[in-house]
């Protein structure tokens, strides 16, 4: 997600500093703390020795009071991101090299030698997204074992008989035919912060598996994690089928694009970006573009809800993570009716909240990026003046900030319309169910939509016919989520391009493939020929 590179916020502080909040560790922890060397420039195959460095710091401090320096990362040139893209058209080889032509069943075995490998520095890699983003210990263990069960899972369904249409030879109007899935080409995959792991492997791996090779633009908060698994990667797969981009976006992005090497675009983060990447590339009319963007999801409460489970899955919706989610609630709507009743039980359920460090069982952890209080405070500032009030939170120590909830918040504010992406809740409440439509038709947002009723409530019937145009998943008395795996993840507006699941990876970087003939015995024949002899169509 773009972390506020483009403009700082200079408004005035609403949060007030609260130094009984843990941010720093002691002297024992400190000294235990991980150091990742990411010093290296990792291109085909090989990690090569970068002299030029940026150090990574936790937003955890240490004794003194300042970040913790835990690694280092390459910081790469235009004309070396460049070269990155170059190893992976050369191993693409215009369709013709290794991986690409290489069995489908090979290049899965070759996935799972790296999941493998991958499994050797689990526990490292969850010590290093506890240290690099603040993820607390089960989040950082989800984050880890979700990501190796989604690929165990797209490796199930390849190797699933009858999971593809027109697996097996179909004649149809005398033509016989035979579908298969080919790769796109040369993939740039864009890394996003707060789950670096998860949702880049929910492209990549599956990208791989169809024959692409790729390009890894490492974030520049949440790298460390990829970092680690250079040398895995390098045991798993031929050079040059992955290599890694670190250090500014802005300077090896464009040149990357402007090559006009990459087939497709594989996104995680803000709108502006992508458009820019698009735009950067000189042929964007064959540019392929899968992208998971912004949210600014809504969660309605009905009179008919029952508040306590409402309150229960809005706690969930609003704040894990600090609400550093696309899928997060960005804006609660509650009708006037019980407005006042489940924002005295909300205030209460947040401030019950496990405020802290990531090392045991707190809910809100230090924010990764240093800057984005200021970012929050302005949010709050603005809403403030415009008739909200704070009822629950407004401290914060370093970045790490208390779960602030804002009520009644107007429609005009800067909260109610932005997708704070942290944990300030802007609640606003309506009397008339028009109110909430129209936002909903008027807003950028289409990824998702929690509605919370009961019983036969028709205003919940018509939620759900007037907004399945406009978003990709409409929960009812549950939180927004990704998951499970298997459902359907999709979007609209500048949400998302693209749909993600456990088999919609599959079809996303990847096209369908026909081999057809006339429907004869001689064809029939060199059809049987061409099913054991070729790569393409051996069963995986």
């Amino acid at each position: 997600y773009e972390l506020l590179q483009e403009e700082q916020e200079d408004e005035k502080m609403t949060f007030v500093e609260d130094t009984t909040l843990e941010a720093s560790v002691d002297e024992a922890t400190y000294a235990a703390r991980p150091f990742v060397d990411g010093s290296f420039f990792f291109v085909n195959g090989t990690k090569t020795p970068h002299a030029e460095v940026t150090d990574v710091t936790s937003p955890i401090r240490g004794p003194d009071g300042k970040r913790a320096v835990i690694g280092t990362e390459a910081h790469l040139t235009a004309e070396e991101a460049r070269s990155a893209v170059e190893a992976a058209a050369d191993a693409y080889g215009r369709g013709r090299g290794i991986w690409p032509t290489m069995a489908l069943g090979d290049r899965v075995k070759a996935v799972e030698t790296y999941l493998e490998e991958l499994t050797k520095v689990r526990s490292t890699i969850i010590t290093t997204l506890q240290w690099e983003i603040c993820k607390n210990l089960a989040d950082a263990t989800k984050e880890f074992d979700r990501t190796m069960d989604f690929v165990r899972d797209v490796v199930k369904v390849l190797r699933t008989k009858g999971s593809q249409a027109f697996e097996e030879w179909t004649t149809i109007s005398g033509v016989a035919a035979k579908v298969r899935r080919g790769p796109v080409g040369v993939c740039l995959m864009v890394a996003p912060f707060n789950y670096p792991l998860n949702e880049m492997y929910a492209m990549m791996l599956p990208s791989l598996m169809m024959g692409n090779t790729i390009v890894l633009k490492l974030p520049s908060i949440g790298g460390l994690a990829h970092v680690l698994t250079a040398d895995a990667l390098a045991a798993a797969f031929p050079p040059g089928v992955v290599n890694f981009v670190s250090g500014s976006g802005r300077e090896t992005l464009p040149a990357i694009m402007g090559t006009g090497k990459v087939d497709m675009l594989g996104f995680i983060g803000g709108k502006k970006g992508c458009d820019a990447l698009i735009h950067d590339h000189p042929e964007p009319h064959r540019l392929k573009v899968f992208s998971q963007l912004e949210g600014n999801n809504m969660a309605v409460v009905l009179p008919s809800a029952d508040l306590d489970n409402a309150v229960k899955q809005v706690i969930s919706g609003t704040t894990s993570y600090n609400g550093q989610r696309c899928t997060a609630i960005k804006l609660v709507y509650v009708h006037a009716d019980v407005a006042d009743a489940f924002v005295a039980k909300y205030a209460q359920a947040l401030g019950n909240l496990q405020v802290g460090l990531p090392f045991g069982t707190a809910a809100i952890t230090p924010l990764p990026d240093e800057r984005k209080p200021t970012y929050l405070a302005a949010l709050v500032d603005d809403a403030v003046t415009k008739g909200a009030t704070i009822v629950a939170g407004g401290t914060k120590h370093h970045t790490l900030v208390t779960p602030t909830a804002l009520y009644p918040v107007s429609p005009d504010a800067r909260a109610f319309n932005e997708e704070q992406f942290g944990p300030v809740i802007p609640i606003a409440k309506f009397a008339n169910l028009d109110e909430v439509l129209d936002v909903a038709a008027q807003s950028w947002n289409g990824q998702q939509i929690a509605v919370f009723a009961s019983g036969n409530d028709a205003d919940a019937a018509t939620l759900v016919d007037q907004t399945q145009a406009i978003f990709g998943r409409i929960n009812v008395n549950t939180a927004p989520s990704r998951g499970p795996d298997a459902f359907p993840f999709s979007a609209r507006r500048s949400s998302a391009m693209g749909t993600m699941s456990v088999t919609h990876a599959i079809e996303a970087f990847s096209i369908e493939v026909v081999l057809a003939f006339k429907a004869s015995a001689e064809n029939q024949a060199i059809g049987g020929f061409l099913d054991s002899n070729t790569n393409f169509l051996a069963d995986v």
